[in-house]
C-alpha cells in the first residue's frame, strides 16, 4: 500500500471534456422528458477518461488539482446536473486510493481502463448500523443485504459497499454484474431523476479476500473527515452548476423574443428594463454560487496533504468543513432563488413541458434536501457562540459505541 502524492497537471485536457459537455447539454431536455437513463452519455465520459481526472500523471491519469476538477464538474453540472452526482462516489473512491489502499495498483489499472465505480452504502436503519453482512462459510466469503439510494450504481462497473463482518465494518468492491447482484431503478424523487439512485440487493454474492479493501476495528465507526467535507463540496459544486445553467437558459429564452404588453406595440424583450434586471440578478447569483463553490475546493486543497498523510485529528479539517458548510447555506438558497426567478422573464410560455425549465428547481431542491441545512445552520451558530465543534456522524457514532461498550453491550 502506498500513498499517491499531489501532482501538478501537465497538458491541456479541458478541451476534450468541454466539447463533451456541450453535447451533453444538447440532450439534457430530451433525457428529462423521456426519463431516459444517461447510459451512453456516462459511458462516453468514462471512455474519454473523465474518471481518471484526479489520478496523477505518473500513474496514468490527468493529474488535475482539486480546484481544477471541481471547476470542470461545475461545467458538467451546468450541462446536466444528474451527471456529476453519478460520478460522485467514483471521484471519492479515487481520493481514497490517493491516500493508500490495499491492492492499489489493481484498482488504478481498472480506473485507467475507464471502469466506473458506484456506491451502495445507505440503509434504512439507524445511521451508524449496517445490516448488510459478509459471512465466511464452506463456500467462502458471501455478501448479503440491501442498500438504498445507491447513486450511480446503475451505471457502474464496480460497486463500493459498506458491510459488517464479525462486528467490524468493512468496505468491499463488488463487480456490478456479479451473480447475486440486483440493481433496481426505483428512485422516485421529483428531481435528479436520472442519477440511478435506486435499490441494490446482494444475495449470496461470492467474494474474494482482496475485494475487502478496508476494515475498521470491531465496534468502531470509520472517521473520514476529508471525505465528509468532500461529499458536501460535490453537492455545492453541482448546485452552482445549476445556477449557471439557469442563467444560460434564461438568456437563450429572452434574446429572440418580443413581448406584448398592455399597451399598443411590442417591446424587444432583451431591451425591457424589467427583464434586464432579472437577468442581472441571475448573473449575480451564478457568480456568487460559483465563487463560493471555488472557495470550498480551495479549502479542501489546504487539507489534502493531511489526508494523504493519514491524519484524521487535525483542526484544519474542521476549518475546511466549516467553510464548505457555510457556503452550502448560501449556495442552496441562491440556486433555488435563481431557479424560481427564471420564470419572471418568460410568463406562461416559460412553463412549457417542451422546455422543462422546471427541472432546474426540482434538481436543486432535491440536491439541497440531501443534507440537513437547517441543522447545519444551528451548528454554525453554536460554533460561533459557544465554540462547539460541528456535529459529525462519525464522532457521534463513536460516542454511542463507547457508551454501549461501557454498558457491556459491545464486546
Amino acid at each position: 500500500m502506498s500513498v499517491i502524492q499531489p501532482t501538478v497537471p501537465s497538458g491541456n485536457f479541458d478541451g476534450r471534456f468541454v466539447s463533451q459537455f456541450e453535447e451533453i447539454a444538447r440532450g439534457t431536455v430530451g433525457r428529462e422528458q423521456e426519463r431516459t437513463l444517461a447510459r451512453e452519455t456516462v459511458s462516453a465520459l468514462a471512455q474519454g477518461g473523465f474518471g481518471r481526472l484526479r489520478v496523477p500523471t505518473e500513474k496514468g491519469g490527468f493529474g488535475a488539482t482539486l480546484p481544477h476538477t471541481f471547476r470542470l464538474l461545475r461545467e458538467l453540472a451546468a450541462a446536466d446536473s444528474n451527471i456529476p452526482q453519478i460520478f460522485r462516489a467514483h471521484f471519492a473512491f479515487v481520493e481514497t486510493l490517493r491516500a493508500g489502499l490495499p491492492y492499489e495498483e489493481r484498482w488504478l489499472e481498472l480506473i485507467n481502463n475507464n471502469a466506473l465505480f458506484g456506491a451502495a452504502m445507505a440503509e434504512r436503519s439507524d445511521e451508524t448500523s449496517v445490516t448488510t453482512a459478509v459471512t465466511d462459510g464452506p463456500d467462502g466469503l458471501r455478501l448479503n443485504g440491501t442498500k438504498y439510494y445507491s447513486t450511480g450504481t446503475l451505471y457502474a462497473d464496480w460497486i463500493i459497499v459498506w458491510a459488517s463482518q464479525d462486528n467490524a465494518r468493512v468496505r468491499i468492491l463488488v463487480p456490478s454484474d456479479a451473480p447475486g447482484v440486483t440493481r433496481v431503478d426505483d428512485w422516485d424523487g421529483f428531481g435528479q431523476r436520472l442519477t440511478g439512485s435506486g435499490t441494490t440487493i446482494f444475495e449470496n454474492v461470492s467474494l474474494k479476500p482482496e475485494q475487502i479493501i478496508d476494515r475498521s476495528p470491531p465496534g468502531e465507526i470509520p472517521a473520514q473527515p476529508f471525505l465528509a467535507a468532500y461529499y458536501q463540496q460535490f453537492h455545492n459544486t453541482t448546485l452552482a452548476g445549476i445556477a449557471q445553467a439557469v442563467l444560460r437558459d434564461a438568456v437563450e429564452f429572452v434574446r429572440p423574443r418580443t413581448r406584448v404588453f398592455g399597451v399598443p406595440g411590442k417591446v424587444i424583450q432583451r431591451a425591457d428594463p424589467v427583464v434586464q434586471g432579472v437577468i442581472g440578478r441571475l448573473s449575480a447569483l451564478a457568480f456568487s454560487t460559483a465563487t463560493l463553490a471555488d472557495r470550498g475546493a480551495e479549502a479542501l486543497s489546504v487539507v489534502e496533504p493531511l489526508w494523504l498523510a493519514g491524519r484524521k485529528d487535525d483542526d484544519r479539517f474542521e476549518t475546511a468543513q466549516e467553510d464548505i458548510f457555510k457556503a452550502q447555506q448560501i449556495i442552496a438558497q441562491q440556486t433555488l432563488e435563481a431557479a424560481t426567478l427564471l420564470f419572471e422573464v418568460g410568463g406562461a410560455s416559460a412553463t412549457a413541458e417542451s422546455r422543462r425549465l422546471d427541472r432546474h428547481w426540482r434538481n436543486a431542491r432535491t440536491l439541497a434536501s440531501h443534507n440537513p441545512a437547517a441543522q447545519r445552520q444551528r451548528e454554525l451558530g453554536d460554533l460561533e457562540l459557544n465554540g462547539t465543534k460541528l456535529w459529525s456522524p462519525y464522532r457521534e457514532g463513536l460516542k454511542r459505541v463507547e457508551e454501549a461498550r461501557r454498558a457491556g453491550e459491545v464486546a
